[in-house]
């Protein structure tokens, strides 16, 4: 049921016994005391019930090019109503949203009230710089469960389209259960080592690889994006082991390297432009399509055929030129695109 967050019930959220509440949307199983929220500062425990404060109210809305997300290989040259409220469930000391993912007054940030009904109208007055749906992104949409559930439910009735862009940090069946509205993911994955996930994220490793390979299984598109940190998820080897694993699910799956900048917590310099190219060519060992981001790098974002190497996509400032594509195969050998290329 659409409705309003004073009166929508959170979903995946135990009763305890105690007046607390017990929150099994994600594998911090945050216990709440009444009135108090969880790690992720987006639900709240109101007289023994778990309470989504955040539903339907957005820190941030705006128009973005689908390339933005980034997703490159759905809907090219397109444009997708970016939305997103503020929390997070991870602690990245590298984040580079964190104003709306931490922040330290929420109740004094300047929220948008917006139904997923009028998220519809405002797509559909978009529609004429082709918008073709969603986006839930900015923060974590995870944590904005039902607003993003019941949004993606009605973009699907529709015939709009759904994207999240996550850190995948998410039990199975609340992920699952989403899945089946949801048309594409880009999902962080902060790197291939476990300790670098707990120490510097907060996070679980297992958790993000098991969510992405159900993502794929599903049939939803998905890339991928990994921010390089200098001396902290960088290792080749550990990049030659994440590649192998995305080929292992689809040789053919995006993969997104993009350069750090000091940001929140941590000041350690830039990641050098040697360590992303160099990245690139492990990654491209395994996977046909590697792109680089933040860094000015020839042919950085353009698409290759991973038949015979012509170029098919060139772009520049998120603005896409076809060249050498038909009908989802390369002109000059023929070789499929794994790509959704037609419009809505």
């Amino acid at each position: 049921m659409r409705t309003d967050g004073v009166h929508r019930e959170a979903e995946y959220a135990r009763r305890r016994t105690d007046g607390s509440v017990e929150c099994e949307l994600c594998d911090r199983g945050c216990v709440i005391s009444p009135g108090r929220t969880g790690f992720c500062g987006g639900r709240r425990n109101v007289d023994g019930r778990m309470v989504p404060e955040t539903y339907a109210r957005a820190a941030s809305v705006a128009l973005d090019p689908m390339e933005k997300k980034p997703l490159y290989h759905f809907y090219p040259g397109s444009t997708v109503l970016s939305l997103g409220t503020y929390g997070c469930n991870l602690d990245c000391s590298f984040c580079q949203n964190w104003q709306i993912s931490h922040p330290q007054n929420p109740g004094g940030m300047r929220l948008v009230d917006l139904a997923p009904e009028q998220m519809i109208v405002k797509i559909r007055d978009n529609s004429h710089r082709n918008c073709v749906g969603a986006a839930f992104t900015y923060a974590e949409p995870l944590i904005w469960y039902e607003y993003v559930l019941d949004s993606s439910q009605l973009l699907q009735e529709e015939g709009l389209r759904s994207v999240l862009v996550t850190n995948g940090h998410i039990r199975s069946a609340p992920w699952k259960r989403l899945l089946r509205y949801v048309d594409a993911c880009n999902i962080d994955v902060k790197g291939f080592n476990p300790d670098f996930y707990r120490s510097e994220c907060a996070g679980d490793l297992d958790v993000v690889r098991r969510n992405v390979e159900s993502a794929v299984s599903a049939g939803v598109h998905v890339e991928v994006t990994t921010l390089l940190v200098p001396d902290g998820n960088d290792d080749l080897g550990e990049i030659r082991d994440m590649a192998a694993w995305l080929a292992g699910l689809d040789p053919e799956l995006p993969l997104h390297l993009s350069r750090y900048f000091p940001h929140r917590r941590m000041r350690r310099p830039p990641t050098p432009v040697e360590t992303i190219t160099a990245a690139r060519d492990v990654a491209r060992e395994k996977l046909r399509h590697v792109y680089v981001g933040n860094v000015m790098v020839q042919d950085a974002s353009d698409t290759f055929c991973a038949g015979c190497g012509e170029r098919l996509m060139s772009r520049s400032a998120f603005r896409v030129r076809t060249v050498n594509l038909s009908d989802g195969r390369c002109r000059r050998c023929g070789h499929p695109l794994n790509a959704v290329l037609c419009g809505v």
